[in-house]
């Protein structure tokens, strides 16, 4: 399905890709080599892609919209940089992430070079009106990771906080590339808001499929350990849910799990085990559904078109995927 999704806007892609290549020109050498080595470890990308895709939706007639996936993809991989540090993370995308394979200080000032660079593309596009919405984005998604931290190793984390970290730290990236992807375009106001509400709740989705599973996934297909969120000690959906519909013996392990990085290693099969059978992963897959239903209702008011069917079937991917 991934593959669909990117033939809508394949040759925008590789455009967007060699973009990106030639944007981490700089004259310290180790910039440009820590900013190829994470943007060569590949992903999927879907938030430059739903630039591309909403931009083509509403009949782009400029390449603007090249420029704006890479601001996207900028944005993202700066805050995987600093998000690695702050989570001490080892592996991400199968590879040593940047702080293991370099160190701290280098990991978190060639993502402040990549969110300036980010930022000195928006000036060439020359739209304030995307300036602002992407300078509230990242203000919010920094926003988002400060609230995790606080959250962190929180056995008293509520389902609305954690939606509120979701909204902020994931899903308001994905809101900022479908809704200026369509301003890119001077699409009428219906328009722009509709692919902006699509993109929170496709966020929302995609974060929420992501959390689960760190619990019910393939760490090789994933690229990633099972079970870093729990070490790691963020208390996700899942394990909020577990913890109010367990039993009290079986909260309060998940309690001591959070607080506790070892007991989390040690108990993390129990612990799993725990989540499935109180129907944490299933809870927190409908909640991934219902939004995926609001995203897709959002793209009625938009004018049929392939670009529009690659739309509906990253709504799809992103609910249905295994890694």
């Amino acid at each position: 399905m991934y593959q669909e999704i990117r033939a809508a806007v394949d040759s925008d892609f590789k455009t967007v890709d060699q973009f990106i290549v030639d944007q981490l020109y700089s004259n310290v050498p180790l910039v440009e080599s820590i900013g190829h080595y994470i943007v060569e470890a590949g992903g999927k990308r879907l938030r430059p892609m739903l630039v591309l895709l909403a931009a083509r939706c509403c009949n782009i007639q400029n390449d603007k919209h090249i420029s704006l996936a890479a601001v996207i993809e900028f944005i993202h991989t700066a805050t995987l940089l600093h998000d690695d540090v702050v989570d001490m993370s080892a592996l991400r995308r199968g590879r040593p992430t940047v702080n293991a394979e370099w160190n701290n200080p280098s990991s978190v000032l060639v993502g402040d070079f990549i969110y300036s660079r980010a930022f000195q593309i928006l000036v060439q596009i020359g739209d304030m009106n995307i300036m602002e919405i992407m300078a509230d984005t990242t203000n919010r998604i920094a926003e988002g990771e400060v609230l995790q931290l606080i959250n962190k190793n929180n056995p008293n984390s509520s389902e609305q906080s954690y939606m509120q970290v979701i909204e902020n730290k994931t899903a308001i990236l994905f809101q900022a590339a479908a809704q200026c992807g369509a301003m890119l375009t001077d699409a009428d106001e219906e328009t722009q808001n509709a692919l902006k509400e699509f993109g929170m709740e496709l966020g929302i989705a995609f974060q929420l499929i992501d959390d689960v599973l760190d619990y019910d996934g393939d760490a090789e297909s994933m690229g990633k350990n099972i079970g870093d969120d729990l070490a790691e000690g963020k208390p996700t959906l899942p394990l909020i849910y577990a913890m109010e519909h367990g039993t009290d013996s079986e909260a309060e392990l998940i309690r001591e799990c959070l607080k506790d990085e070892e007991l989390s290693k040690k108990s993390l099969d129990q612990v799993i085990n725990i989540v499935r059978d109180s129907g944490g992963l299933a809870y927190t897959r409908e909640k991934a559904r219902d939004c995926s239903d609001k995203a897709l209702a959002c793209l009625d008011k938009i004018p049929a078109s392939n670009y529009r069917d690659a739309l509906e079937a990253m709504v799809e991917f992103s609910k249905e995927r295994k890694s």
